[in-house]
């Protein structure tokens, strides 16, 4: 990215009573913002795409991916409307425009679901990451059940320069991967799991709690700040694995 200096900013977006958009997010940090369509009207939803497409930014011709996260059905209708040529990523209710990933640069993300109920946030994780510049590998069904099969991916696993770990129950995994890797772990739990699971927080504890070094926790259910994360961490490359 060239020095902000060099760079023709846009003065923000404020839609009356609506939102602020900050369209030089890309300039200032390296990656655009993100609209978390939750709670949002559909009005409130098409106005916003409408503003994102009006002021896209390009970077070397190339416009920065924008990421509508956490949008219904609905609202990823109401997002197409205005940016028809949008993907809308059903599995991780993400609508992303424009639809082809960055040229990937740096390492390799691989993001490893513990279930396949932890699918929706790990694809979530995946995608973001990938949108984010960086090449992925989704790594499913995992879970510390049937620990083989975890020790079967150890060599995708330790291809990475940073494992997202996604999972709910009791939320061990991240910790068994993090033994098993010398790269960082972004662990994020998700809401999956019996009542005393209390919709996510016995696994972020569980991660909190971590005995195993090199694991940072997100919030529950939060696959786009995890891939984020680990899009970031990911940046400079994978570290020598001789």
């Amino acid at each position: 990215m060239a020095e902000l200096s060099e760079q023709k900013w846009q003065p923000p977006v404020e839609l009356e009573a609506l939102a602020h958009l900050d369209h030089d997010r890309a300039l200032r940090r390296g990656y655009p913002e993100a609209i978390y369509c939750e709670y949002k009207s559909i009005v409130q939803i098409r106005a916003i795409a409408a503003a994102v497409r009006d002021r896209a930014h390009e970077q070397s011709g190339v416009i920065s991916p924008v990421l509508f996260t956490r949008a219904s059905a609905e609202q990823a209708e109401a997002v197409l409307a205005e940016l028809p040529d949008a993907v809308h990523h059903e599995d991780a209710k993400l609508v992303v425009w424009p639809t082809t990933p960055p040229e990937p640069t740096g390492g390799l993300v691989v993001v490893a679901a513990a279930g396949t109920s932890d699918l929706a946030v790990a694809r979530e994780a995946e995608l973001t990451a990938r949108y984010l510049g960086r090449r992925t590998v989704l790594v499913v069904d995992v879970g510390v059940a049937g620990l083989h099969r975890v020790l079967g991916r150890l060599d995708v696993l330790r291809e990475a320069a940073v494992v997202v770990v996604v999972a709910g129950m009791d939320g061990a995994l991240p910790s068994v991967v993090a033994g098993l890797v010398r790269t960082p772990v972004v662990a994020v739990p998700t809401s999956v799991g019996y009542g005393a699971a209390f919709e996510g927080l016995a696994p972020l504890l569980s991660m909190l709690n971590s005995c195993s070094p090199g694991v940072g926790v997100v919030n529950i259910d939060n696959g786009y700040g995890g891939g984020h994360l680990a899009a970031q961490i990911a940046a400079n490359g994978n570290p020598d694995t001789a």
